[in-house]
C-alpha cells in the first residue's frame, strides 16, 4: 500500500474541483447521446427533451466540465510553482459550493422552464440566448465574480510569495482576458451584426485563444512533472505560443466574420492566420519528449503522459488540420452550419482540451494517493474507447457534413427544400448512424476512465507527514 501526501488547501479544492469536471463530463455524455438519438429518431424524448435543449445542455455542459477541469489543474499544479499554498482559499471554496448550487440550478431551469417571453426578466431569469452563453444573467454574474476570485487567488499567491517563473507569469498575464472577454457576454445588442461582431470575441478569444495559452502552461507543468521536462524547453514553447496568439489571434478570428456583414479583407485574412496557434504546443511535447529521451529520463505515470501526447497531436488534428479544412472562405461558403463543422468541434475541443485536463487528472490522484507509479489496463481501455469513439464520431459527422455541402449548399443552393432532402441521401444517413454508434463506444470508455480514476483513488489509505509534495522542484533543469 502506498502512502498518501499531504496537502495544500487549494489541492484539496483542485480535488473537489475534478471530480466535479468528471461528473460533468458524464452529463455532457448523456446529452450528447440523446441529441445523437434524436438526429435519428426525432421523437425521442419529446416533448419532455426538445432537441434544441439538449443540444443547450451538451455545449454549455462541454464549457463547464473543461472550465472546472482548467481551475483544477491550477489549484493543483501552482502551489510547486509558487513554493506554497494559493492565497484566498476560503473564498476559493464558496466558489465552488456556489458553482455547484448555480450548475445545478440553470439546468433546472433549462430542462423545465427552458424559454420565455423576449424580456429583460427572461434575460437575467430563464436564458440569455447567446450560443455558449445561454446561462441566465444572474448566473453570468456568478460565474464573473467565480472568475474573479479565481484571478485574485493566482495574483494575489504571485505577489504573497515574491516568485513568479516563466510560466507562472503567462498564466498571470492570461488571466486578464480571461476575465476581462468574458464580460462580452453580458450587453444585450439589438444589431445583430453588433452583436455576432463581439459575441466571436468571446467565443474565439476566451475559449480558442485564452484558453489555448492556458492549456500550454498546464501541459509545460505536466511535462515537468511526468518526465521532469527541461524547464527552458517548455517555457520557449509556451513564449512561441503566446505570440502567435497575439500575432495571430486577432488576425484569425477574420473566419467567423464571413457572413455577417464585415469588410471582404477579413476573407484572405481570417482564412490564413487561423490555423497557426496549436503549432507550438505540438512543438513543446515533441521536444520535451526528445530532451527526456536525451537524458534518460524515467516516466513515472503513463495515463498522464500518453494523454499528454494526444493534447498535443490532437489539438494539431482537431483544432489545426480539421480548423483548417473548413476555415478557408472558398470552402467555408459550403461547409459553415454543416455536420462538418461539427466534426471540427468535437475533435478540437477533445484534442485542445480535453486530453490535456485528464492527464492533469491522473497526475493528481497518483500525487494525492502517494503512488510512486501508476499502471494497469484499465486506463488503456479507457483510452482506447475514448479516443475510438471521440475520432470515428469526428470522421463520421465529417462524411455527414461533405454530404451537406454538396447536395444541400453545392447542387441545392442552401434553399429549404435542398436542406431536408439532403438530410435524407445515404451519406448523411451513414454517417449521423455511425456518429450515435461511435457515441456508445465513448461512453463506455467513459465509464472505464471513472471507474478506474476512483479505484486509484480508494487504493489511497495511509496519511503522511504534512507539508511534502510528490514531486516538489521537478522540473528544475
Amino acid at each position: 500500500m502506498t502512502s498518501v501526501r499531504s496537502l495544500y488547501s487549494s489541492q484539496k479544492l483542485a480535488l473537489r474541483y475534478f471530480t466535479l469536471s468528471v461528473a460533468l463530463f458524464g452529463v455532457m455524455i448523456v446529452f450528447g447521446l440523446v441529441a445523437a438519438t434524436q438526429y435519428i429518431h426525432p421523437s425521442f424524448l419529446f416533448p419532455a427533451l426538445a432537441f434544441n435543449m439538449v443540444k443547450t445542455m451538451h455545449v454549455d455542459v462541454l464549457i463547464l466540465w473543461l472550465l472546472t477541469a482548467f481551475f483544477g489543474s491550477l489549484f493543483w499544479l501552482l502551489p510547486s510553482e509558487f513554493k506554497r499554498d494559493l492565497v484566498g482559499m476560503r473564498a476559493a471554496n464558496v466558489v465552488f459550493w456556489l458553482f455547484c448550487a448555480t450548475i445545478a440550478a440553470v439546468a433546472l431551469t433549462f430542462l423545465f422552464v427552458q424559454t420565455g417571453p423576449g424580456t429583460d426578466k427572461t434575460l437575467w431569469l430563464i436564458n440569455q440566448g447567446r450560443k455558449y452563453v445561454e446561462e441566465p444573467r444572474w448566473a453570468a454574474v456568478v460565474v464573473a465574480i467565480g472568475i474573479a476570485v479565481f484571478v485574485y487567488n493566482i495574483i494575489g499567491t504571485a505577489v504573497a510569495a515574491k516568485r513568479v517563473t516563466g510560466i507562472t507569469a503567462v498564466i498571470i498575464l492570461n488571466m486578464i482576458p480571461l476575465f476581462g472577454l468574458y464580460m462580452i457576454a453580458f450587453p444585450a445588442m439589438t444589431n445583430m451584426a453588433l452583436d455576432q461582431f463581439w459575441w466571436w470575441w468571446l467565443v474565439h478569444f476566451w475559449v480558442e485563444a485564452t484558453w489555448e495559452v492556458l492549456i500550454g502552461a498546464i501541459v509545460a507543468l505536466v511535462l515537468m512533472r511526468v518526465m521532469n521536462a527541461s524547464r527552458s524547453v517548455v517555457e520557449t514553447w509556451l513564449y512561441i505560443e503566446v505570440a502567435l496568439v497575439l500575432a495571430t489571434g486577432v488576425l484569425g478570428i477574420g473566419h467567423h466574420y464571413f457572413w455577417m456583414g464585415a469588410p471582404k479583407y477579413w476573407l484572405g485574412i481570417g482564412g490564413f492566420f487561423s490555423a497557426l496557434e496549436p503549432l507550438p504546443l505540438l512543438g513543446m511535447v515533441i521536444h520535451a519528449v526528445y530532451d527526456a529521451g536525451e537524458h534518460k529520463m524515467k516516466m513515472t505515470n503513463q495515463p498522464a503522459f500518453y494523454w499528454t501526447m494526444l493534447e498535443a497531436f490532437g489539438n494539431f488534428i482537431g483544432a489545426g488540420v480539421w480548423g483548417f479544412m473548413i476555415t478557408l472562405p472558398q470552402i467555408n461558403l459550403f461547409a459553415h452550419g454543416t455536420q462538418w463543422t461539427a466534426s471540427h468541434g468535437h475533435l478540437a475541443f477533445w484534442g485542445a482540451y480535453g486530453c490535456g485536463v485528464i492527464s492533469v487528472i491522473y497526475l493528481a490522484v497518483q500525487e494525492a494517493g502517494g503512488h510512486e507509479q501508476i499502471g494497469g489496463r484499465a486506463w488503456k481501455w479507457a483510452f482506447g474507447l475514448l479516443n475510438t469513439g471521440m475520432y470515428g464520431m469526428g470522421g463520421s459527422l465529417l462524411i455527414a457534413g461533405m454530404a451537406q455541402a454538396f447536395y444541400e449548399r453545392a447542387i441545392g443552393g442552401s434553399t429549404f427544400n435542398a436542406y431536408v432532402a439532403a438530410q435524407q441521401t445515404p451519406w448523411f444517413l451513414e454517417g449521423i448512424w455511425m456518429r450515435w454508434v461511435f457515441g456508445l463506444i465513448f461512453t463506455a470508455g467513459y465509464a472505464v476512465l471513472a471507474g478506474n480514476l476512483i479505484a486509484i483513488a480508494r487504493r489511497s489509505r495511509v496519511p503522511v507527514a504534512a507539508g511534502t509534495l510528490a514531486v516538489e522542484g521537478a522540473g528544475t533543469r
